[in-house]
This record gives C-alpha cells, structure tokens and sequence, in this order.
C-alpha cells in the first residue's frame, strides 16, 4: 500500500483584496451621494446684541417669560398658551417695531417654548429672539 501524500507548498498563500477594496469603494460613494439629500431642519435663532441695553430693550420688545413650571407670563400676568397669539397681537397693534424676546426658565419644556415663538409668528411677529431667563 502506498500512500500519495498532497505536495507540500512552500509559498505562503495570500488572500485577495481586490474584492474587499469594490465593496468598501462602492459603499463610499453610496454615503457620499445619500448625505448631499439630507435636510436638517431646525429654527431660526435671534439673540439680542450684546451692546443694547436691557433696560431699554424690555421697555421697547414683548417679552414673553416661561417659568420653570411652564407658565407663560406677559407683563407679569400668567397668560393660557391658547391666549398667547391675542396677547402678542395686541401689544404687536401697539407698538408694530416691537420684537418678541422669549425668556424661558432652564427648567421649562422645550416645546412650551416652541409654542410661544409659533403663536408670535401666527400673530405676524416673524422678529422673534430667545434670552437667557
């Protein structure tokens, strides 16, 4: 009996990338192409010039406060949220220069606040600033 062995290699064998390296080029240009159609969406922020006074910024803008328990508060009277837009209306009718500062707590919820900056734009006030409260 006699036993044919398999010949032995004494090279090394050697794994082909070329494959990998399609893969990892293809997906590439995938990322590439789907995030130039990306849209982050987000607001539009004005903050108050730092060389205004603040004294004499409150007296001419509507200053809308949110406390930390999200209550909305003008001219130091607790207004509902529905009630928000009349109010802004009415002060807007009155002095129609008069930006909207939105001065919430850092405790208050991001989408009270939200709700007031929409009710001043649906009240046709489109300058509308956010202040450290």
């Amino acid at each position: 009996m006699r036993r044919v062995l398999a010949p032995k290699y004494n090279e090394e064998s050697e794994i082909d990338l070329t494959p990998m390296l399609d893969v990892v080029f293809i997906m590439l240009i995938f990322f590439i192409v789907t995030a130039t159609f990306v849209k982050e969406i987000g607001l539009d922020v004005n903050s108050p010039d730092k060389n205004q006074n603040v004294k004499d910024a409150d007296k001419q803008s509507i200053v809308v406060q949110i406390t930390s328990r999200d209550r909305i508060r003008i001219r130091g009277r607790d207004i509902d949220v529905r009630a928000v837009r009349a109010n802004i209306e009415r002060l807007h009718a009155e002095n129609p220069d008069a930006p909207v500062v939105v001065q919430p707590h850092p405790e208050s919820k991001t989408n009270t606040m939200i709700q007031v900056m929409d009710s001043a734009r649906q009240a046709g006030v489109y300058n509308v600033s956010i202040a450290a409260g």
